[in-house]
């Protein structure tokens, strides 16, 4: 491994070469401000990510002549280049994306990480984003690693042995967090709520903002939890420290809580670091419903944008724009759904910022259905918890119209007895 400036590391980028960017809190952001330093050097170079964070300078003018945006998700910094001619979504389970990688069909030529230094065996920490990092560099032809002694040493698969860096930079700089905002009365009901559908010895899937914390903040009273997640933030620390949350009743990694990325503050990885208790594994292992499913009473909490009378769940589009991603919901739905005792939990406030109803007749024109609604099960809003499971077409609509803002549920009533009761 040989360590070199910024600038002589991504000149080994060349045009047409296809570029993983590792995600999250592990985004190496001065690698890649070093590589669009070299825009007028490149062309149609493809950046393959998920979700990184800072402001993507390779999204704008004039530097996104030189570089196209191939993403599985819609992270808000790339959001509006992937809509438009220079960027665009695949759309995949994030428990599948390891694929592209390993049957060749988006072969890599860079991967670019940000990693801890190595240890006294050689080996670096991938730190807390290891989810398709890891198929990553196990395929790329060339990996060029942000070396930064802030990154936290995470247990379990998320190493990397220093031979295989091709070249490294050495950095000290924080690693992107994220402090945790305060709930809404509209999400502290629906956090409620939801709560009272967890029992004890449950495996968790949650993931961030103000819902799955409130939900959290209301598992203060419950038993031997356990966590088996696609990521996880600070919510967990107050359970872990009241001894709430021990994965003793798990029968996958039992003890442990698994992961595959974490994003939170700086004590979040202030905890996970060198913690054996926390074990990192790649997304393939972490969202395979096969899995999932072999752990007790998996409880697994999504989010959606618009839900229909029927129950189909679109969870990343607004309409035709790309808004995130289809990411690790289904995944997650039907894991818990055939876990022994699970429960799929779609959750979400009634209505939009601009007092829309998110329970619809119909979805948008253009939207993409992220659940079906065969697998759709419960559905939470402030105004309480339906279970679709079981329901026909009709007792679905009744079922949603009372969870739906009052304001909106005349129309809905109008709408479901039109689109109930048609004849050819």
């Amino acid at each position: 491994m040989d360590i070199v400036s910024a600038a002589e590391a991504v000149s080994h980028v060349k045009s047409g070469d296809r570029v993983f960017f590792q995600g999250a809190a592990m985004t190496p952001k001065i690698l890649i401000e070093a590589l669009v330093d070299r825009y007028t050097e490149l062309e149609k170079v493809e950046i393959f990510q998920i979700h990184t964070e800072g402001p993507a300078r390779y999204t704008h003018e004039p530097y996104r002549k030189s570089f196209y945006v191939n993403s599985c998700f819609a992270a808000g910094n790339v959001r509006d280049t992937i809509n438009s001619e220079y960027g665009a979504y695949i759309p995949i389970f994030l428990s599948e994306i390891h694929l592209l990688f390993r049957k060749n069909i988006l072969p890599l030529d860079v991967a670019f990480i940000q990693v801890s230094p190595p240890d006294k065996h050689g080996y670096c920490s991938l730190g807390v984003s290891v989810d398709i990092t890891l198929p990553a560099i196990q395929t790329a032809r060339k990996v060029i690693a942000q070396i930064n002694p802030r990154v936290p040493r995470t247990h379990g698969d998320g190493i990397i042995h220093m031979s295989r860096i091709f070249a490294a930079i050495e950095v000290d700089t924080p690693i992107h967090s994220h402090d945790p905002e305060a709930p809404s009365e509209i999400e502290k009901q629906i956090g409620k709520h939801v709560a009272e559908l967890i029992e004890d010895g449950a495996t968790l899937q949650m993931g961030i903002g103000g819902i799955p914390n409130v939900v959290l903040n209301n598992l203060m009273n419950h038993k031997r939890l356990g966590i088996h997640t696609e990521m996880f933030s600070d919510g967990i620390l107050p359970l872990i420290e009241k001894g709430i949350i021990t994965g003793e009743e798990k029968e996958v990694k039992t003890g442990k809580i698994v992961t595959c990325f974490a994003l939170g503050s700086q004590k979040l990885y202030d905890f996970i670091d060198d913690n054996p208790v926390v074990h990192f594994k790649e997304a393939a292992y972490t969202n395979d419903t096969a899995v999932i499913r072999k752990n007790p009473k998996v409880t697994a909490i999504n989010s959606a944008i618009e839900i229909d009378l029927t129950g189909q769940v679109c969870a990343d589009t607004i309409g035709n724009y790309q808004y995130s991603g289809v990411g690790g919901q289904m995944d997650f739905i039907r894991g818990a759904s055939l876990s022994e005792g699970g429960k799929a939990i779609i959750a979400m406030p009634s209505v939009t910022n601009k007092g829309l109803s998110k329970i619809v007749p119909y979805l948008r024109e253009g939207a993409g259905v992220t659940t079906t609604r065969a697998h759709v099960h419960y559905i939470a809003t402030e105004y309480g918890v339906v279970n679709l499971y079981g329901k026909n077409l009709k007792q679905r609509a009744k079922a949603l119209i009372s969870i739906a803002h009052p304001d909106h549920r005349e129309m809905l009533e109008k709408e479901a007895h039109t689109r109930m009761n048609k004849t050819r």
